[in-house]
């Protein structure tokens, strides 16, 4: 097994599995260092005050990771403690044609840490306007 470490003391191991594709963007297992874990609720691109931010899937991903990370601090975390993180959206060709914008985003909300991710297309969301929710669990050390 091809094992990578990354962030801080204690940290999470990010495992590379043999005979998978290369990850891109995602991990194929975290291993999670000791912590307390954290299981945020799920974030859409919700302002303050309860209202949908933007249209598109690239604003409101923008908008839902900071909700993610504000969630996670709150809870005395980082990005970095994040260990799986399920992204949820109602238009997954909106999502792979804006991949690139997608990266840029990710980068700047969670840098280049990638825990095991998972995409699942629905139908819908409870806010009929949001477009993309994100679900997290971290374990903080």
């Amino acid at each position: 097994m091809d094992r990578q470490v990354t962030g801080e003391a204690p940290v999470h191991e990010v495992v590379v599995a043999p005979g998978l594709a290369a990850p891109v963007g995602f991990a194929h297992a975290v291993v999670a260092a000791p912590g307390r874990t954290v299981y945020l609720g799920g974030q859409t691109a919700q302002g303050p005050d309860g209202a949908i931010r933007g249209d598109t899937v690239v604003e409101q991903f923008d908008v839902a990771a900071g909700n993610v990370v504000a969630a996670l601090r709150a809870a005395g975390g980082r990005p970095e403690h994040l260990v799986s993180l399920l992204i949820h959206v109602t238009d997954v060709p909106a999502y792979r044609a804006a991949l690139g914008e997608l990266g840029a985003v990710w980068r700047r909300h969670f840098g280049r840490h990638y825990p095991a991710v998972a995409l699942f297309g629905v139908a819908e969301l409870f806010d009929p306007d949001a477009r993309v929710e994100l679900l997290g669990t971290a374990v903080v050390p």
